[in-house]
């Protein structure tokens, strides 16, 4: 499948509003999609915790970072910020974009893969739920 291929089918299959940029697929984050990264063992336990409240959404592996992609219902605090900054979990900026696998399996061109991809119809997990396990299981484990 080409990039293109790879654009129709995440537009298609799972509602996200990628783009074709330097012949990659990249999600632009908006007030429609935000990403939350994390360390691999932290979002680890995250994912766990999020799965045990029964929510669940896309999540990417990258080397040392997973990224979890969440609907924005709201923007944290300077209290907040200073929190996950603490705990080394970024969330990008309106504007930015992440890079999205042109594949479903484990190696992919662009270094990343999917731990859980997107499901049909689109829907994300609330950033709120998202950053509030992250620091309740950043907060656990010995940080």
């Amino acid at each position: 499948m080409t990039v293109d291929d790879w654009v129709a089918f995440y537009r298609d299959e799972f509602g996200l509003p990628v783009t074709e940029r330097g012949g990659f697929v990249m999600l632009p984050v908006s007030g429609r999609v935000c990403a939350v990264h994390l360390p691999t063992a932290r979002a680890e336990k995250v994912r766990a915790a999020l799965e045990q409240q029964g929510t669940r959404g896309p999540v990417l592996a990258r080397q040392i970072r997973w990224s979890f992609l969440a609907h924005p219902d709201s923007r944290p605090g300077a209290q907040v910020l200073e929190v996950l900054d603490r705990l080394d979990i970024g969330i990008p900026a309106i504007g930015s974009a992440v890079m999205l696998p042109t594949g479903l399996g484990r190696l992919t061109r662009e270094g990343c893969s999917w731990v859980s991809p997107p499901g049909r119809g689109g829907t994300l997990p609330p950033l709120s739920a998202v950053l509030t396990a992250a620091m309740a299981v950043g907060a656990g484990s010995g940080d």
